[in-house]
This record gives structure tokens, C-alpha cells and sequence, in this order.
């Protein structure tokens, strides 16, 4: 299991390079665009040699086509030979462990050794969406994540178990925004993902959390973190910060209670920000690593490198499909990740 989890840095990164997708919806775009968009995509980070690609699980937003992600992960893997996939996550409040075990043990058998199941506790929508989904509760979240595991090991309470049940199962990460999910990695002794795209300040102190409450287990004999990061490449550094001011503008929008699909460069450079939206944008925009490929790769090593993470996996929710791929590979060409 181990190996499943750790994977060779290629190139010039000196961890795994990774990719958290969204299948972000561009406005003037759809669902199905943006679908399209993912399948070429976990096609071409295969090629172009990046460890894993996953997918995330948010609800109640025109601007993310991934709100199923084990029935996305089944279409990309049936597109692709080799890349590791899974969730990044599975919002295990949403689900009752038993489907999770039953979906996930099938993808596991589809394709043996490439699904991994990453899993959160929070909702991935506003409240309403959640009450609609008749949402668990999050405090429950260490507690479902054990009936989970025991599905799928074959350690269901007595006259109850999941099929198909496999010989092994795919490594469970635990992803979070905070200390909560680092130290329940750390305790059970599971690799844990840090969403530093969105919670920048917490990454060290949760990575810290994560390291200092490590057990080692079957699973792991050391701690094994990674983190999501936000970058944009483009063909020159102007490009990529037009760019970036589409995910800006639409994250301001969610915050505001009007989510929206990607707005194009040409909307996010004209809205008329208010002091107060500017200070947002500037802020969200210093934590995404941005620039030509050689800026990105100079950027994320030395976030590698502050924080010690042994994989980064990166998230590019720009405008236009043709934007993303482009980014990806020339993230990919500036680590030298191609194997050919």
C-alpha cells in the first residue's frame, strides 16, 4: 500500500507533481464542454507524466461540472492507462459509507492499483444545498470514516458487509482545511492532503499538527502529506495574471452568495472591484503560483520546499479549456515531467 501512496518524482520536481481537477464550467460554456475538457485533460497528464489526477465533489455551482465524483472518475479512467486516480474528495457527510465502500471497492476492482479515496467532511455547497442532500453530521466524521474502512477491509459489524469485497483496497487519504482532519490522518496513521488554495495560512500549522500526531500503520511507516495548490501558467507572466483574475473574480462571486460560471479575462479585467472586493482579489491572488512554466516551477519549489510536502498536486480553474491544457503542459514541460 505503501507504493500506492508514495510515487517517483520525475523530471526536475523533486516530489510527485499531481492534479486536482474541478471541471471547471466557463461562462458562454457547459457542463459538457467542460467534461470534454477533463477527458482530454487526464489523457494528456498521463502523457505528459504527472503522478495522479483528481477529482473533487462540490454541489450548487454553475462554475464546477464535478459533483459525482466516482462516476467521473470511472469515465476518466476508462480514458487513460496508467495515471492514478481518485477523489479529492469524497464529502463523506453527503454519503453513507456503505455506498462510498460499494462505489469505490468497484472502481478498485475496474482498476486494480490506480483509484485512490480521498475523503473530507465538509458539505462542498452552501447550506441550503446541503439540507437538500439531508447532509450527516461533520462531527461525525472519525466515526464514518472507520465504518468506511471496515467495509472495505471486510470488518463490517456482523451480518452486514459491502460487495465487491477485494483482496486490497485503495489507500483513504484524509484532505483538510485545518487542524481537524491532520490530526485524525495522523492518529490512524493515513496520507493527508492539505488544501492550501484555499486556506494558505493554515498549511504549516496543520502540516505541523499532521507530522507530531503520526502513528505509523499498515498503511504508512512515516507521515506523507501533500498539498493542493492553485497555479497558472501562460506564455508570458501578463498572460497568466489576466488569467488568474478569472478564478479570482468567481471565487469573490461565491463568497458573495452569487456563484457564477468562470467569468472570461476580458469581464474580470472590467468588473469595477470596490476597495473592499480589490483587497479579496489581492488576496486570493497571492496564494496562487503564477507566471510563465519556469515562474510556476520556481514558485512551487519553494513551496515545496517551506513546507516540506512530499507531493504537490496542483489546480487550474481558468477560463477555457484550451487555457487549462495549456497551463498543465507547461508546468509539465518546465519540471520535465514528460517520460515520452
Amino acid at each position: 500500500m505503501t507504493d500506492q501512496i508514495r510515487g517517483p518524482a520525475r523530471g526536475r520536481a523533486d516530489v510527485p507533481l499531481s492534479i486536482l481537477d474541478l471541471a471547471t464550467v466557463s461562462a458562454g460554456g457547459t457542463a459538457v464542454d467542460a467534461l470534454r475538457t477533463s477527458t482530454e485533460l487526464v489523457r494528456r497528464a498521463e502523457r505528459w507524466g504527472y503522478h495522479r489526477y483528481w477529482v473533487a465533489e462540490h454541489h450548487g455551482m454553475p462554475s464546477v461540472a464535478s459533483s459525482a465524483p466516482a462516476v467521473l472518475i470511472a469515465h476518466l479512467a476508462a480514458h487513460s492507462e496508467t495515471i492514478r486516480l481518485g477523489s479529492g474528495g469524497v464529502m463523506l457527510p453527503n454519503h453513507p459509507p456503505l455506498i462510498v465502500a460499494e462505489q469505490f471497492a468497484t472502481l478498485h476492482a475496474l482498476h486494480p492499483g490506480r483509484i485512490d479515496l480521498g475523503l473530507g467532511r465538509a458539505p462542498g455547497t452552501d447550506p441550503a444545498t446541503a439540507a437538500a442532500m439531508r447532509r450527516g453530521d461533520a462531527d461525525a466524521f472519525p466515526e464514518e470514516v472507520a465504518t468506511l474502512t471496515a467495509f472495505l477491509d471486510g470488518d463490517a459489524p456482523a451480518g452486514l458487509q459491502s460487495y465487491p469485497l477485494n483482496a486490497d483496497r485503495p489507500p483513504i487519504w484524509l484532505l483538510g482545511s485545518s487542524g481537524f482532519s491532520a490530526q485524525l490522518a495522523g492518529m490512524l496513521g493515513l496520507p493527508f492532503a492539505f488544501a492550501h488554495h484555499f486556506s494558505a495560512e493554515n498549511t504549516e500549522p496543520a502540516l505541523e499538527l499532521y507530522r507530531t500526531r503520526f502513528q505509523p500503520s499498515q498503511w504508512l511507516d512515516k507521515p506523507y502529506a501533500m498539498i493542493g495548490v492553485s497555479a497558472v501558467a501562460a506564455d508570458t507572466s501578463e498572460q497568466a495574471l489576466r488569467l488568474a483574475g478569472t478564478i479570482a473574480l468567481a471565487m469573490l462571486r461565491l463568497r458573495r452568495g452569487r456563484p457564477s460560471p468562470i467569468p472570461s479575462p476580458e469581464e474580470a479585467a472590467a468588473h469595477p472591484y470596490t476597495d473592499v472586493e480589490r483587497n479579496f482579489v489581492d488576496g486570493y491572488l497571492r496564494n496562487v503560483v503564477m507566471g510563465t512554466g519556469d515562474e510556476v516551477r520556481a514558485g512551487l519549489t519553494a513551496l515545496r520546499d517551506r513546507t516540506e510536502a512530499d507531493e504537490l498536486m496542483i489546480t487550474t480553474g481558468v477560463y477555457g479549456g484550451a487555457n487549462r491544457l495549456r497551463s498543465y503542459e507547461l508546468v509539465a514541460r518546465a519540471f520535465e515531467l514528460d517520460q515520452g
